[in-house]
């Protein structure tokens, strides 16, 4: 089983930045295809997909953060980033990094395909 760890979550403004990481245990997995997933979670909400990214390197995005967040990925440092601009008050949840080790994981994205969770790190944004 891989472990997935985030880090980089934090207080900012509305219209501030964030970037977050999500780093494997080892490489994010022994697989020539994986799909690494970020979801969010506000209190009282469901947990929803944010943006996630395959082993090629094709990210896709909630229609919700199109044109603020960037997914990408660091095969070398078995990290993946999210890097959040422009953030808004509704942006605030606790962020998670989900990894599921087949690439057709990442064609809907759906939260049973992943198996590997972190912890979640938290982000707040204020008004």
């Amino acid at each position: 089983q891989v472990q997935l760890v985030e880090s980089g979550g934090g207080s900012v403004q509305a219209g501030g930045s964030l970037r977050l990481a999500c780093a494997a245990s080892d490489s994010p997995y022994s697989y020539d295809s994986f799909c690494i997933a970020w979801f969010r979670q506000a209190q009282g909400m469901e947990r929803e997909g944010v943006a996630r990214i395959d082993s090629d390197g094709r990210g896709k995005y909630a229609e919700s953060v199109k044109g603020r967040f960037t997914v990408s990925i660091d095969n070398a440092k078995k990290t993946v980033f999210l890097v959040m601009t422009n953030l808004k008050p509704e942006d605030s949840a606790t962020y998670y990094c989900a990894g599921a080790p087949w690439i057709a994981a990442c064609a809907a994205g759906r939260q049973e395909y992943f198996t590997d969770w972190g912890q979640g790190t938290q982000v707040t944004v204020s008004s």
